[in-house]
């Protein structure tokens, strides 16, 4: 089994994330007079017994969600995905299974492979759904739950293949909920900007992608995704800084593309223009030239035309495509934002009613 990074299609850089300083901190004489008291046999036995009762229910969820777990083989390297009905459908990350319409997928649990094919991928929110040739007998979709109930300080596991290794678990804490990052297109990353994140300490690792984050009652509360980087550690991994897709999102995408074969409604919001980042006379980013419009898209309908630089959407200042598509994350299709822009040199404003990606 090849356990090299380098073969696996998973670990994407955020950007932009830029670790802040990271200090450690030594405890330097903190020694009191004397070794502490040990403590009590009946403390001893109270830890004992919680620690046993976690153990079980780490065993427990293991147990449930596991067989639910499979690798994909691409081809060009590995990932995860997780059974989304017993149709055979596969819910994982587009960026696992790339350009690739027929797959190698084996169960976690170790049984053969079977082989399966593309329903449809959506790049934007960098989500997949893949079908099995054949149903496996007692394959077992995983059971979601709901976005609105994960809280920072949940325990949550992290189930997939890192590294190709398959049937993996990593243990960890919500450490945040409604982050938004942006993903590389480098290495065969989307380039997305996905809202909504679930931040998590679970280590995930090139491989986990399209896995499972589950919590103690054994339901899917996200697909791991991101890992951070770490400039200052030549842009290796951040320990302890994930991220997945909430659980709400991936029921809208998956649920759109087995009806439909792909996403009808996006719930995303679009200014419907592309465009390409400019700087200033010191070169730095300045904000977002627009090269073209959607014609009776939002821009259009605003006033906004080509060559027009975008500096700002609502409250947030826009200076690249990324702190563009960062602003428009938590927004809805249909909401009425304020964009400022400049035309010829001159300060302007429009009030732009968003469309839809």
């Amino acid at each position: 089994m090849d356990a090299t990074p380098s073969r696996s299609r998973v670990r994407r850089s955020l950007t932009p994330l830029a670790a802040g300083a990271c200090a450690a901190a030594l405890a330097v004489g903190c020694a009191g007079p004397g070794p502490a008291p040990s403590a009590a046999p009946d403390q001893q036995a109270v830890v004992s017994r919680a620690t046993g009762d976690l153990e079980d229910r780490y065993r427990t969820v293991i147990k449930d969600v596991l067989p639910s777990v499979v690798q994909i083989g691409t081809g060009d390297g590995l990932g995860s995905g997780i059974v989304y009905d017993d149709k055979g459908h596969i819910v994982t990350n587009a960026h696992v299974v790339g350009e690739g319409k027929s797959f190698d997928v084996s169960v976690a649990t170790g049984e053969k492979v079977v082989k399966a094919s593309l329903v449809s991928s959506y790049p934007e929110q960098d989500l997949a759904v893949i079908r099995l040739g054949d149903i496996p007998d007692g394959l077992r979709a995983a059971e979601f739950g709901n976005t609105d109930e994960v809280e920072v300080g949940q325990i949550v596991l992290a189930m997939g293949s890192p590294l190709g290794l398959s049937s993996s678990v990593t243990q960890g804490i919500v450490s945040a909920v409604g982050r938004t990052v942006s993903e590389s297109r480098s290495g065969g990353g989307t380039g997305a900007t996905l809202a909504d994140m679930v931040q998590t300490s679970a280590a995930i690792n090139p491989g986990n992608s399209g896995g499972a984050l589950v919590n103690l009652d054994s339901k899917v509360i996200g697909i791991p995704t991101l890992a951070a980087t770490d400039p200052q550690l030549g842009g290796s991994a951040a320990p302890g800084i994930g991220f997945a897709i909430p659980v709400s999102m991936v029921r809208t995408v998956a649920d759109q593309i087995i009806e439909s074969g792909k996403v009808t409604d996006s719930g995303r919001a679009a200014l419907n223009i592309t465009g390409r980042t400019v700087v200033d006379d010191d070169y730095r980013p300045a904000g977002v030239a627009i090269v073209s419009v959607q014609k009776g898209g939002a821009a259009e309908k605003a006033g906004l035309r080509v060559g027009d630089i975008i500096t700002r959407v609502g409250d947030s200042r826009v200076t690249t495509i990324t702190s563009l598509s960062e602003a428009l994350a938590g927004d809805r299709p249909g909401q009425e934002v304020t964009v400022a822009y400049t035309r010829g040199g001159t300060a302007k404003t429009a009030e732009v009613t968003l469309g839809e990606i």
